[in-house]
């Protein structure tokens, strides 16, 4: 995987290792870019597991969603993952896409996101999560990211 810095020369990049933590150990959402059928972007933000050994991100979304209606006409996505908090860090990139619709590979990724931002299956929002998934009525985006593009400012360069 191709890792950037955000701001060469002024912030050292996140290791892998550091990634891999802050994708899977973070609350935060992921804010997805899709283009719509003008030609305009659209920011979509929602809640993802990130699977570090084989570096992909799945995001649940409704079946006749705009991200999904716009990634059938192009599956490519840029995203990005940030803490507001100081010190500022995040990972952002691009990927391309793929929709899976199969009811059985996607009750277990979306248990995964219910239980990182819900903490349970037990939660309501969990429960209506699990009955869509079911039903055929939502979708799991798999993003395939090209490159990482990270800051942390923790890690500041200092020139002499």
């Amino acid at each position: 995987m191709r890792i950037l810095s955000a701001a060469p020369g002024f912030i050292a990049p996140l290791t892998e290792n550091e990634i891999n933590k802050f994708l899977t150990e973070s609350k935060l959402p992921i804010h997805i870019s899709t283009v719509n059928g003008k030609g305009e972007p659209n920011i979509h933000p929602t809640w993802y597991h990130f699977d570090s050994t084989i570096n992909r991100f799945y995001i649940l979304t409704y079946k006749l969603s705009k991200k999904t209606e716009n990634l059938k006409v192009n599956n490519i996505i840029y995203y990005c993952v940030d803490d507001q908090n100081q010190p500022y860090k995040g990972v952002k990139g691009k990927g391309k896409v793929k929709i899976h619709e199969d009811i059985e590979h996607n009750i277990p990724i979306a248990e995964k996101i219910a239980i990182r931002y819900l903490g349970s299956l037990e939660h309501p929002t969990a429960k209506e999560v699990y009955r869509r998934v079911k039903n055929g009525d939502s979708v799991i985006l798999e993003i395939f990211p090209s490159y990482h593009s990270t800051w942390d400012y923790s890690k500041t360069v200092t020139t002499g």
